[in-house]
């Protein structure tokens, strides 16, 4: 890592960006750096998004196959390539009696016809390790910068994406997990000839399961419960209104329609895309 390119950011962030929350960087390694934490082995269920609010904290994260307690997480951070079993019936409309649905895609056709488009990579290494920017050392050699954003930094960083690029797609959000979106992709766009920003964690569920407090979760819930058995829409007023009842603790104030303010984005730098950087911003989860 080139301390000066890391010294020159912290300084125009705080200038430009009022002291807003540093990003969080990763990179894969085959051996744990000095100083990172590596939680214990997951004995079940276990959405690998809570460790990044420990990231942002300011503790070094590393992961590895046997502490990531998700099929989707393992699978999105390249350490695996199987899917749990039924998975086209889990994010659609599910099995009765035997499995309930997350209602994300209309049936479990279109399901697998969306996987069969999702690319997928091989980690390069044992551990994938996080780290605020602050924390990195001349030794490390991040692959993509996360950014936690609110809105008006979200605008930001969106604006300096398409900065020096004529093209009006410069910046895309796609459809999956919360980890494939800030992981996954980011880092396959990368190496791609013309690399793009990526504005992620869409996923309602993501947060969720996180333990963010968002607004999300009232969407979601009506989703789930008014879906119908191959899954349908949530009216506009439902969703809005569902957002209006809640109370006033919305995630750093800003009330978004019942969105939570908890989403990723993934944005590409001109100066750290030179250092073979792809970097990240997002609206602040805590």
């Amino acid at each position: 890592m080139d301390m000066g390119i890391k010294d020159k950011f912290e300084r125009l962030w705080k200038k430009y960006f009022n002291g807003s929350d540093l990003p969080i960087s990763f990179f894969y390694t085959d051996e744990l750096p000095p100083g990172a934490e590596m939680p214990k082995p997951a004995t079940g269920h276990r959405c690998l998004i809570g460790d990044l609010a420990k990231a942002g904290r300011g503790k070094n994260v590393a992961l590895n196959a046997e502490v990531i307690g998700c099929a989707g997480g393992r699978r999105y951070l390249g350490f695996a390539s199987e899917l749990m079993p039924e998975f086209e019936y889990f994010l659609s409309y599910g099995i009765p009696g035997k499995l309930e649905g997350e209602r994300y895609k209309k049936s479990p056709e279109l399901v697998r016809e969306t996987m069969k488009r999702q690319p997928a990579f091989t980690a390069p290494g044992a551990l994938i390790v996080f780290k605020r920017w602050d924390r990195l050392a001349e030794s490390d050699y991040p692959d993509v910068v996360i950014f936690f954003a609110a809105p008006d930094v979200l605008s930001g960083l969106f604006t300096l994406a398409a900065f020096d690029e004529a093209d009006v797609d410069a910046v895309f959000s796609p459809f999956g997990a919360g980890c494939s979106t800030i992981v996954q992709y980011p880092y396959l766009e990368k190496d791609a000839e013309k690399p793009r920003a990526v504005i992620g964690m869409l996923d309602v569920s993501a947060p969720l399961r996180a333990g963010w407090r968002c607004d999300s979760g009232g969407a979601y819930e009506e989703i789930r419960a008014h879906g119908g058995e191959h899954g349908g829409e949530l009216p506009h007023d439902r969703f809005m209104e569902k957002g209006a009842k809640k109370d006033s603790r919305w995630v750093k104030g800003v009330k978004i329609g019942g969105i939570c303010e908890a989403n990723l984005a993934s944005i590409r730098h001109k100066y750290l895309q030179k250092r073979h950087i792809a970097p990240i911003w997002s609206p602040d989860p805590r």
